[in-house]
């Protein structure tokens, strides 16, 4: 998603909140076979449809804070998504870790990625790395 967002604004992630690095809102990007047959097992479950496009298989799912993603023919695998500047309740944040910030830690944490951001660039962006088990983790960057 690189479209511009019409969202709610607030200053800053709440800093009591555990944890060591801002990722930002947090979702399950789901690898899925037959996307209506899904969408339709999801909406039985709370969920409603708040974004994506069908048309290219894609739809974004929203229950409360919980967001999951069906993707259709995209993906291999599942895929645990962070989204730095974003709040699970989509509130864009004014000030957030900047992706390269969190490549830098990663890095410096010895976790290898299997794709980095490009030097010297700013604004949307993403990253991913793969967990000990082979869980793909995507961190995106809309803003």
């Amino acid at each position: 998603m690189t479209e511009e967002f019409d969202l709610p604004t607030v200053p800053a992630a709440d800093p009591n909140l555990p944890g060591t690095t801002e990722l930002g809102a947090f979702s399950v990007s789901l690898t899925v076979a037959d996307l209506k047959r899904s969408k339709d097992f999801y909406e039985k479950l709370g969920f409603a449809v708040s974004g994506g496009d069908a048309s290219q298989d894609y739809l974004i799912l929203k229950n409360g804070e919980t967001t999951i993603g069906l993707f259709h023919g995209m993906f291999d695998t599942n895929i645990l998504t962070f989204n730095p500047g974003l709040t699970n309740r989509m509130e864009r944040l004014e000030a957030f870790t900047d992706i390269r910030d969190i490549q830098t830690s990663l890095r410096e944490a010895d976790l290898p990625l299997t794709s980095e951001v490009e030097p010297g660039t700013e604004g949307p962006a993403s990253i991913t790395l793969t967990d000990p088990d082979g869980n793909l983790i995507l961190i995106d960057q809309f803003f």
